[in-house]
């Protein structure tokens, strides 16, 4: 299972659309964040918005939607509370930001889809995948 955990409130629009363009259909999405910053973005059908306000509501809620797994993860965030998540994760994992912080960057590969494009966050989810059948098959 491909999970995506994204911390709206913590993401520009522009970066939360081009990542939810790239990403196939089969991932299970959760979003949190403030009502203004969820409203910005066309989310997939089957999202799990979780409209949240409040200092690190957001932060918990999605760190309680996360299931572990070995599948491929990703942090849509920049924010370093979710670098212990990340390092517990036994699958590979993906932050996807602009400005991550330094605990994240040492979680695993970071992209930002408006830089680096669309077709590099699927490369990394063909390899991803690709490495996780090769773990399990």
């Amino acid at each position: 299972m491909l999970q995506v955990l994204v911390d709206a409130d913590n993401l520009h629009p522009a970066r939360l659309t081009a990542l939810l363009t790239a990403l196939p259909d089969d991932a299970v999405i959760t979003a949190a964040g403030s009502q203004r910053v969820l409203d910005q973005v066309q989310w997939p059908l089957g999202t799990a918005l979780l409209p949240r306000t409040g200092w690190q509501r957001a932060d918990l809620d999605l760190a309680a939607a996360y299931a572990p797994d070995d599948g491929p993860l990703i942090l849509a965030t920049g924010d370093g509370d979710f670098a212990q998540l990340g390092r517990r994760h036994a699958g590979h994992v993906l932050v996807v930001s602009d400005s991550p912080s330094a605990s994240l960057r040492c979680v695993g590969a970071v992209l930002d889809p408006v830089h680096d494009g669309p077709d590099a966050l699927r490369h990394w989810l063909l390899g991803a995948r690709v490495g996780h059948d090769d773990d399990n098959g």
